[in-house]
């Protein structure tokens, strides 16, 4: 059985460009007549059948964005969609929003609704599980075909498309390191598996102003939350250690720690400082309002689809994907407050 090829597939073995390809398949006059004969004859050969969506992606523009995000409950995705939104209307294009519920499986069939034609290009986070599985071949599929595809937050090296992600190295040293500033120097991490590659971003930057205050990681700190199963039993074990200070890589985890510090006796932030990721109604209204780290949804999203748009827009023969890096800052609050 011959192998299924790709207009990239045949490019490469032939040395020609995938436009080339592309028009060479379509009889294009701009193509040689040798050079559409070699093309036809490689693809015959290896029984080459077009995508369907490639197709109508490249022929009939919709004026229409999907997006597939791995759940709505993070105010995160939904300043995201925002920003989107915002940047797609002003373009003159319109959106569809999808979610995976963090499900590889709802993944790969969503991307199989979206691939019939009715969006000009994809938006995507990738789902937790996906990350877990390392299994990236229907992105992978899509980016052969040339399917515009903008991965944001939640992205991995092997797929080669442009990206929008927040410097979450920096924002885990930014948020330590204040930690640290304030006195604190038992400072546990609550944070994500290690194949969800924010969380661990986060913990690289955790790490770094550890290392730079001359502290000790120590493993006994950092608990790594499943969330198929009882958050707070698992974040309850930070408490048998002695802790002066909680970073969390979510706002939902840093408020189920307040309240389990509270339910304690412990004060905060006198005994004990906490800080969230995600500058979101829960971080705002807590009691005491938490400190965090603002990702800047709203502009992350906009990024994305302008990179988007000028993909879909932009036929250009040499494809270079963009990483676009969006810092981030702490928005201080009464959970890290010293006293005056």
């Amino acid at each position: 059985m011959k192998q299924k090829i790709t207009i990239k597939t045949i490019a490469k073995e032939l040395g020609v460009s995938t436009s080339t390809v592309s028009k060479a398949l379509k009889d294009s006059h701009e193509i040689s007549k040798e050079t559409k004969e070699k093309i036809q004859a490689f693809a015959d050969y290896y029984n080459y059948k077009p995508n369907s969506l490639a197709l109508q992606l490249r022929n009939q523009k919709t004026k229409v964005i999907g997006v597939i995000l791995p759940k709505i409950v993070h105010h995160f995705f939904s300043t995201v969609i925002m920003g989107i939104e915002e940047g797609a209307i002003e373009k003159g294009y319109h959106i569809m929003v999808c979610f995976s519920n963090e499900s590889y499986k709802k993944e790969v069939e969503t991307l199989k609704v979206l691939s019939n034609g009715s969006v000009d290009g994809l938006i995507v986070s990738i789902a937790n599980e996906t990350l877990e599985n390392k299994d990236f071949k229907h992105f992978q599929d899509l980016v052969s075909e040339e399917i515009p595809l903008v991965l944001f937050d939640r992205v991995v090296d092997e797929i080669l498309c442009d990206k929008v992600v927040v410097d979450d190295v920096g924002a885990g040293f930014k948020a330590t390191k204040h930690l640290l500033e304030i006195g604190r120097s038992k400072i546990a991490l609550l944070t994500t598996p290690k194949h969800v590659n924010v969380g661990a971003l986060r913990r690289q930057g955790y790490e770094k102003a550890l290392i730079e205050a001359y502290i000790k990681t120590d493993s006994k700190l950092i608990i790594e939350i499943d969330e198929s199963i009882n958050i707070c039993n698992q974040i309850e074990k930070i408490f048998e250690e002695d802790i002066d200070g909680i970073f969390a890589v979510n706002e939902i985890y840093a408020a189920k720690a307040m309240k389990l510090a509270k339910d304690k006796g412990l004060r905060v932030p006198e005994d004990i400082a906490i800080i969230g990721f995600t500058d979101g109604l829960i971080s705002r209204y807590s009691s005491p309002s938490i400190t965090t780290v603002a990702q800047h949804g709203f502009v992350m999203g906009k990024q994305a689809v302008e990179l988007l748009i000028e993909r879909i827009e932009k036929d250009s023969e040499v494809y270079k994907p963009k990483k676009i890096v969006i810092s981030s800052d702490l928005k201080l609050r009464e959970s890290t407050k010293t006293s005056s």
